[in-house]
């Protein structure tokens, strides 16, 4: 036998002697380095961070000491510590160009060892990057298949945009590959570079096609894989995998990969994934896998987890496309039989899978209500969340007694975790579907109960509200929470707060309620008093409940006709209180005791129902409470009646001619809320605003405040009242001490009115601004800013004080001076956080 039979080649011996020898001398003159195992078993016998970061870092010193000396010997091995040092959330970039040269080598480990490190210490945002093109591309064309599937992993892993598009033309090649190895690979390697570089994907679309067809395993799985995320991508490339739809269902499995008796499990997760985004929004291919996805459905076997995993799969393509209604049941039926699985996994996904898909077919869910509604009682906090969710995705008018029954169940017992989305999901859906009143009023009680704490402000808001506007049922719970408040509520402060609201509002009707179910009979005043005493003084109430407590017991003294002494007693007692807000409410009301006692009664009256959105869906409630609820009250028609004496107080009913009277009472909106306009002061009436033609007498006025509604705008003195372009712009008015007002800003006690006078024979415009505090508080701080357009002179005097005490005024003069005689477009005033803005067409001096 020869050398030729052998492969014997001198040249080749002779240099692989050369670096054999050359890497002797390299080892006897450099210390040999510490193995990556001896490393790894000095960091992990430290005690401390302090003792583990100075292994670290003399290991590190060191590794960079053999950088720089170019040891070539050892590089390998120090890159593989460089790493792991890397993996341990050390700084390790130093060893990137290390990286290059092991990459550039012609020994596979050293190859291995560079291109792994590329991958983890490499990014498209590093310079090193750029240099990692050329090695890339002659391993692409290496002869040796593990050669390539490096490159190819790499590529995929650490590619930029700039890099796939000058590589991608080697991943087509690639494709086509005689090794299936390959292929693999750069189909792999093709998925990666179409996710960051989308418009490639036509390059490998002729490609990939043939991949479909493909006899080894490890191809066709990868090929399918590159399929999906092209249709996904593309819809070309959907309609284009569309005509081979049949060719993908009709594919055989392959025997060599069946897990736990399922053929192939894997590549069938895939290609059911490929169905699901083939049949989205297509009912011709959804019509043509319909067959194939029951026969899966029906024909995989359930005992093992395998095939739990391609039932999922399956369902969700069910789910996902246009499949027939049959197929959609049989579907939420395995998720059924999901949820009766003792995986706990398996129960989560199926809880997960049907809360998606519960707006496809409700009805088809509900048929499993009464296993979701046992997922409640799961001893897993995961399970138990989801079947929460999916239980109020279940509700609706039919099932609204039970469900809520079985979740008012749960709330009780639940985590605290749960209470606070929990009680508010049931107060949305109580009042979305309650079937009367009386049933909302109790199931919003029995969730105050529920919760306790950890109730959220909406669902205290919802219940006041409820209450406000269900009059005939305000008897029964101000006694049902009158029986409530009577026990141990310390860790149920907002059924405290709305107990105390309730007596405070209708503690009248309390007196008079009649004996409900359970034999409660109403209670007197003095035991009311008393639970109030017990509330103001317990220290594990909250300083809000004690406020509640003492705006209701303020309200109780003109309910209450026996304990009025007992109530000012109570009341002025909290004057002297440490926390500040109590004392303040304790000055406050006490002065309705004494110099103001006349305004207790008009005060302290009861508050108007609430105004509340009616649900979409049905009356929510009593029809004869909803007739009853429209029908105009008392306190409507005093209004109506008082419009004409209104507007004799305010001086414009003589003034103002009949089409302007009847625009302006046309214009007023009752409120049930409380009024911030002057006429409040009258009886309640909202604002009224009358309309001036701007054609006729060239001024629009708009005044607006920080809520977006549009405030009174009296016109007072002057039935044309164009004060701004005639009365005070000319020197021939008629009567110089008919002064123009206008109300500038009503709201929170707080009144401010300007009363505007023109100097005769001058420019100058004089703005007399008065503030009145018409609350029982003292206003401190009063700042009023102004300003006007650059082409006027502007002055603003002093005030007459900071300090509004209740039913005090403030004064302060602007003087306004027009040097110019331009016209006036805009003129803004700012005071406190709101802002009057006056819109003038035509001024002119």
């Amino acid at each position: 036998m020869n050398a030729s039979e052998h492969g014997f080649n001198p040249a080749f011996n002779m240099a692989t002697i050369k670096q054999v020898v050359n890497e002797a001398i390299e080892r006897v003159r450099m210390p040999t380095p510490m193995r990556l195992r001896d490393l790894i078993r000095q960091i992990r016998a430290a005690r401390t961070a302090a003792e583990e970061r100075g292994v670290v870092n003399k290991e590190c010193a060191y590794i960079r000491s053999a950088f720089r000396e170019g040891d070539a010997v050892w590089r390998c091995r120090n890159i593989a510590k460089l790493l792991y040092i890397h993996m341990l959330g050390y700084t390790a970039h130093f060893g990137q160009l290390e990286c290059l040269k092991l990459i550039a080598s012609s020994k596979f480990t050293d190859k291995r060892i560079g291109y792994l490190g590329a991958m983890l210490l490499l990014d498209e945002r590093q310079d090193v990057h750029l240099l990692i093109t050329n090695c890339l591309k002659n391993d692409l064309n290496s002869t040796t298949q593990f050669v390539v599937g490096l490159a190819l992993c790499t590529l995929g892993a650490i590619a930029s945009p700039e890099m796939a598009r000058d590589l991608a033309g080697e991943i087509e090649r690639l494709l086509k590959s005689p090794n299936a190895y390959v292929r693999k690979k750069a189909a792999l390697c093709a998925f990666r570079i179409i996710k960051r570089v989308p418009e490639l994907m036509e390059i490998f679309l002729p490609a990939t096609r043939s991949l479909l067809s493909e006899k080894n395993h490890g191809v066709l799985i990868t090929g399918v894989t590159l399929i999906t995320e092209m249709c996904e991508y593309s819809p070309d490339t959907l309609n284009h995998f569309k005509k081979i739809l049949k060719n993908l269902i009709l594919a055989g499995y392959s025997p060599d990969h069946d897990v736990s008796g399922i053929s192939d499990p894997f590549l069938q997760v895939k290609i059911l994934k490929l169905l699901r985004v083939l049949g989205r929004n297509d009912v011709d291919a959804s019509e043509a896998m319909n067959d194939i996805l029951a026969q899966v459905a029906t024909n995989t076997e359930t005992s093992k987890n395998v095939g739990n995993t391609i039932l999922y799969e399956t369902v969700l393509s069910i789910m996902d496309i246009k499949s027939e209604s049959g197929l959609r049941v049989l579907a939420v039926n395995i998720l059924g039989r999901f949820l009766l699985n003792n995986d706990k996994n398996i129960r989560y996904v199926a809880l997960n899978t049907l809360l998606r898909t519960v707006h496809v077919d409700t009805s088809a869910v509900q048929r499993h209500r009464s296993t979701i509604l046992e997922c409640l009682k799961d001893p897993d906090v995961s399970i138990r969340k989801r079947a929460m969710e999916l239980s109020f995705a279940l509700v609706n008018s039919q099932n609204i007694r039970t469900m809520m029954k079985e979740l008012v169940a749960f709330l009780d017992k639940a985590d605290p975790e749960f209470k606070a989305p929990c009680s508010s999901n049931i107060v949305l859906a109580a009042e979305r579907y309650a079937p009367n009143k009386r049933w909302h009023l109790d199931t919003l009680l029995k969730v105050l109960g529920g919760a306790g704490n950890y109730i959220r402000d909406d669902v205290i808001v919802s219940t006041i509200q409820l209450i406000s506007e269900s009059t005939n049922q305000q008897s029964y719970m101000s006694l049902q929470l009158y029986k409530a408040l009577s026990q141990d509520l310390m860790d149920k402060q907002p059924l405290t707060q709305v107990a105390i609201w309730a007596i405070g509002e209708y503690g009248d009707l309390l007196l008079q309620a009649e004996v409900d179910e359970d034999g409660n009979s109403p209670p007197s005043e003095e035991e009311v008093i008393e639970i109030y005493q017990r509330v103001l003084w317990s220290p594990q109430n909250t300083s809000t409940t004690k406020q509640y407590a003492l705006m209701s017991l303020t309200k109780l003294s003109t309910r209450f006709h026996s304990t009025t002494d007992k109530i000012q007693q109570i009341i002025s007692s909290f004057c002297s209180s440490l926390h500040i807000e109590l004392q303040q409410r304790g000055v406050e009301y006490s002065q309705l005791f004494g110099k103001y006692t006349h305004l207790r009664a008009s005060l302290l009256e009861r508050m108007p129902p609430m105004e509340v959105r009616q649900s979409e869906n049905g009356s929510n409630g009593d029809m004869e409470e909803e007739m009853r609820s429209e029908e105009p009250s008392p306190q409507h028609s005093i209004m109506k009646n008082d419009s004409n004496i209104l507007l004799d107080l305010l001086g414009a009913s003589d003034s103002l001619d009949v089409d302007v009277q009847s625009n302006m009472l046309n214009s007023q909106t009752i409120s049930s809320t409380n009024n911030q306009d002057l006429l409040d002061l009258l009886g309640g009436l909202d604002t009224i605003v009358p309309s001036v033609p701007t054609s006729d007498s060239g001024i629009g006025l708009i005044m607006e405040n920080n809520n977006g509604s549009i405030p009174s705008l009296p016109i007072l003195n002057n039935q044309n009242s164009n004060f701004l372009n005639e009365d005070l712009i000319s020197s021939n008015r008629v009567n110089e001490n008919d002064v123009p007002t206008m109300l500038a800003y009503d709201k929170d006690g707080l009144k401010i009115v300007f009363s505007l006078e023109k100097i005769p024979d001058s420019n100058m415009l004089t703005v007399n601004v008065t503030a009145s505090n018409n609350t029982l508080s003292t206003m401190t701080d009063f700042l009023f800013e102004a300003a006007v357009p650059k082409t006027f002179r502007f002055n603003i005097l002093p005030p007459s004080g900071t300090v509004m005490q209740p039913n005090g005024q403030i004064s302060q003069i602007l003087k306004i001076n027009n040097p110019n005689q331009v016209i006036i477009h805009e003129n803004t005033y700012q005071f406190s956080n709101y802002s009057l803005l006056i819109l003038i067409d035509s001024l002119q001096y």
